[in-house]
């Protein structure tokens, strides 16, 4: 089962989560390895959900980089 990750960068850290599975967010001041702790996170959180009975939604998420032509940093 996949499930699609967002990295953002707030000012002082970074933030991870999982689209479609609520309730966890990593945060930390580097980028590197926010990607294995949503991995494990998202095992473990559909581990429970399974134990618990409850239904483990399907990815709905789906992702593209749009460049907007003409705009310049």
């Amino acid at each position: 089962m996949k499930h699609k990750a967002v990295i953002e960068r707030a000012p002082n850290q970074y933030a991870a989560y999982v689209t479609g599975l609520p309730d966890y967010v990593a945060t930390g001041s580097a980028r590197a390895g926010k990607l294995e702790q949503v991995r494990e996170a998202v095992e473990f959180h559909i581990g429970d959900m399974l134990e618990d009975g409850e239904p483990v939604p399907e990815p709905q998420t789906t992702a593209a980089v749009v460049e907007a032509a003409g705009v310049t940093e």
